[in-house]
């Protein structure tokens, strides 16, 4: 049975749904999420502040000094007077339409949703709240109805839709991309923006789902930024407030082809590809010396995530060091340099398919596959299946805060 506040707070969201937009406005006082009021309070009190520039510094990275801009720069009410001729067509609603969609509209701002009507992705939006005829429309009307278009579809969606929805996106209204995929490679996607409208990016370094809980948090993703197109000559500013309305806590200057080298790079890197290959690697020769699959895994996975990995997140990698014991410290310092060594021409490699497209073709040609569906579920039932994780879910069910 759901708790008292449970139903209360869902109850809040049903009528914040259903609330003309004049009604939400008058909340600026209210924060970025409904359970972070004290953060707008704070910042309020930094804006009576004389000669202070919100939000806007520039920070010493390592050497290279780099401009951040932060979520404090856009108190909520100055981002809703900001928006407020604006609508904004989120096109699409898989992870990231999710997220950044009930972020914005969380923030008070005028959020419509254009999708397949009836298809998955139509019903998805159904149960979030969204209303047919009121905010939730068919692709092309939502364009047609919207000043801001979001695509958020997938990457092989927007290269197959283009021919249809470019005509759409007419003089006056803004491009907006979550990844520079599309328009990076555009000799393979043909995705080409009209030369009469800003074309922007806000890329949330997460998944839609992590840009939404850390959100509901009262955190925040961090984001980069990036303008392909400025006819209006505002374009960063509108990509900056616009990473703001979505949910994002900081963001970083880059550009489209960094943006989309660097995350097509990092995934099939360290952050999904090369960590797969080095839990499977080292859990199996784990296996073939005998141990055990609970012990293989609690020494390749679940100390991983669960202990040092949170210590490298929370005060970086000689932290973690200087927390672990002498004996592992040692082992760890002095095989590290043999495992860069083995793994930089790899790395090396897989820049260079990044950045000649060779990744990208093949993206396009396995996720523009009528069979799409049935072969990703075939390959993530190979992975589900593989001892390792198998064994994880015995592990994991072992955890004090296990939840099935």
């Amino acid at each position: 049975m759901a708790s008292l506040a449970s139903r209360s707070l869902k109850a809040l969201r049903v009528a914040s749904r259903r609330a003309p937009r004049a009604v939400t406005q008058h909340a600026s006082a209210a924060s970025y999420s409904l359970l972070a009021r004290s953060a707008v309070a704070s910042s309020a009190r930094r804006a009576t502040t004389p000669n202070t520039v919100r939000g806007i510094k520039t920070l010493d990275f390592a050497g290279t000094e780099e401009v951040v801009y932060e979520r404090s720069d856009w108190p909520l009410a100055k981002l809703q007077d900001y928006f407020k001729n604006d609508t904004l067509a989120l096109i699409g609603y898989g992870s990231q339409g999710h997220g950044q969609g009930l972020n914005a509209r969380d923030n008070g701002l005028n959020v419509i949703v254009g999708v397949r009507e009836n298809g998955e992705s139509w019903r998805q939006a159904l149960e979030d709240g969204w209303v047919p005829g009121e905010t939730l429309f068919p692709i092309e009307e939502a364009i047609n109805r919207g000043t801001i278009i979001m695509n958020l579809l997938s990457d092989a969606a927007q290269s197959s839709t283009w021919p249809t929805l470019a005509p759409l996106i007419t003089k006056g209204k803004t491009l907006y991309f979550s990844h520079g995929f599309s328009v990076v490679y555009k000799e393979d996607t043909k995705v080409i923006p009209p030369t009469d409208v800003d074309v922007i990016l806000v890329a949330p370094k997460g998944s839609g789902r992590t840009v939404r809980t850390l959100f509901k948090e009262g955190r925040g993703i961090n984001s980069s930024i990036a303008v392909w197109q400025d006819v209006t000559g505002k374009a960063k500013e509108k990509a900056t407030a616009i990473g703001v309305a979505i949910g994002s806590g900081y963001m970083y200057e880059t550009t489209f082809e960094r943006e989309v080298y660097s995350d097509l790079y990092g995934e099939r890197g360290v952050l999904m590809g090369g960590i797969q290959g080095m839990f499977l690697a080292q859990y199996k020769v784990l296996r073939e010396n005998g141990h055990s699959p609970s012990e293989a895994f609690n020494e390749t996975v679940e100390e991983a995530t669960q202990s040092l990995f949170p210590l490298i997140g929370a005060k970086g990698m000689d932290y973690m060091y200087s927390a672990c014991s002498t004996t592992a410290r040692r082992g760890a310092l002095d095989w590290a340099p043999i495992f860069e060594a083995a793994n930089r021409p790899v790395f090396e490699k897989l820049y260079k398919s990044v950045r000649d497209g060779t990744e990208t073709r093949k993206s396009l040609e396995f996720n523009g596959r009528s069979t799409y569906r049935q072969d990703l579920a075939r390959e993530l039932k190979e992975i589900d299946e593989q001892e390792i994780w198998r064994a994880g879910k015995t592990v994991r069910s072992l955890r004090p805060d296990y939840k099935p």
